[in-house]
């Protein structure tokens, strides 16, 4: 280290402005915390060091952008102290519900100084083995000593699970936003239009809404993926200059992003009157989302619900076709972070649905090109459970009655 850097900080506090309003009230903050706090006395942690964008912002409600930096959320008894880099100023502080502590790139691993001026003991450590990586790993031991490590991301994604009052409601009206973003694309369907040209209608659709409702938000990492033809074969198939012609099957996907809180449409449409084939098999996976969204009610498994819709696809002939699980959870998670792996509709999750949880319905049927009624076919909700049942959210029609296109 050269005297010049060895006269700078290696971390500091700096509080430029006033705290920002979060997404969430700070009870909300102080509910989830708690309950935080209760897994790390049962299992006799002393300290979680959160490294993911999820938890981070679950438990702070700060929303990192990493460019390649390190970032946390270092939770104690008494303490919930943001880590974050020197080039991001003092919107982490205003952006996170209590302290914030800033690191500086005059030194290597200024990040893990900044760590361990808040760890303080010798006792189990809390971490994300499932985010975590070794390199971090092995730094961190340099650092903070030969602690014990234990992971606490099992226990922080069963909390995420299941939704408060607050959650529920910025879900609905990412769901709400959603079904703009649909209505805005399905307006601008014509033969010749580009896909990219639909997506951008979709996209500042949904941003001015939620520029309108959502004032003191942060606008950010709302987006379309609009597909046609074959392109419609991946559900997370990107964008294309792709121009759409009459006879083309539609894959219409808009997700609103509120203050990290992810939502989802998605629908099959034609440009103009599908052939015979395609209309079949459009047909039999609207009836695989029927029955999906009849199933999905508390006591319900994840995996009950999948053995179900397979037996549908089996019995119409098209299981082979089945591209992926049929739903998952909702929160704070999106298509670069997060995930709640515990609550999707798949084989091997046998979750039970409970109230609170908020799960999607979306079967596909991929059908290989060359075949008749060739593409992707897909259709996505939103249901809310409740204490008897459950609520679907989303309101933009599906199937043939409502998404066949004049051309």
């Amino acid at each position: 280290m050269t005297q010049e850097n060895s006269n700078r900080p290696q971390f500091f506090n700096r509080q430029d402005g006033g705290k920002a309003q979060l997404p969430f009230s700070q009870s909300e903050y102080e509910r989830r915390l708690a309950a935080l706090r209760s897994d790390m006395d049962r299992m006799d942690v002393e300290a979680v060091l959160f490294t993911s964008m999820h938890n981070i912002a679950y438990y702070s409600g700060f929303l990192f952008c990493s460019f390649g930096r390190p970032y946390a959320c270092v939770v104690t008894a008494d303490r919930c102290v943001t880590i974050s880099a020197n080039i991001d100023g003092s919107q982490p502080w205003r952006r996170c519900v209590d302290e914030n502590i800033i690191y500086t790139d005059w030194q290597r691993d200024n990040y893990w100084r900044a760590v361990r001026s808040v760890i303080k003991g010798d006792g189990r450590l809390g971490i994300e083995a499932d985010h975590l990586t070794l390199a971090a790993r092995d730094v961190l031991r340099v650092f903070l000593g030969a602690v014990e490590l234990v992971d606490m991301a099992p226990a922080a994604m069963a909390q995420r699970m299941v939704k408060s009052a607050e959650e529920i409601a910025l879900i609905r009206e990412g769901a709400r936003v959603a079904d703009i973003g649909g209505e805005a694309i399905r307006d601008a369907i014509r033969p010749g239009i580009r896909e990219i040209d639909v997506a951008m209608a979709g996209r500042d659709a949904m941003e001015l809404e939620i520029a309108r409702a959502h004032p003191n938000s942060e606008m950010r990492d709302n987006w379309v993926w609009f597909q046609s033809g074959i392109n419609t074969d991946g559900a997370h198939n990107p964008v294309t200059t792709r121009q759409l012609g009459v006879g083309d099957i539609l894959s219409l996907n808009t997700f609103p992003m509120i203050s990290g809180y992810y939502t989802a449409l998605e629908r099959t449409l034609f440009l103009g009157q599908p052939d015979d084939a395609s209309l079949h098999l459009w047909q039999i996976n609207v009836g695989a989302h029927e029955l999906g969204l009849s199933l999905i009610k508390p006591g319900a498994t994840c995996s009950g619900i999948c053995r179900e819709i397979n037996r549908y696809f089996t019995d119409h002939g098209v299981l082979d076709y089945r591209s992926f699980g049929y739903g998952h959870s909702f929160g704070i998670l999106s298509h670069y972070y997060g995930r709640e792996a515990g609550l999707e509709l798949r084989e091997d999750i046998d979750t039970e649905l409970v109230a609170g949880m908020v799960v999607s319905m979306e079967p596909m049927l991929w059908v290989p090109e060359g075949t008749a009624g060739a593409g992707g076919y897909r259709e996505h909700d939103i249901l809310v459970i409740a204490e008897h049942g459950s609520e679907n959210i989303t309101g933009f029609g599906y199937g043939p009655e409502h998404n066949i296109i004049s051309a």
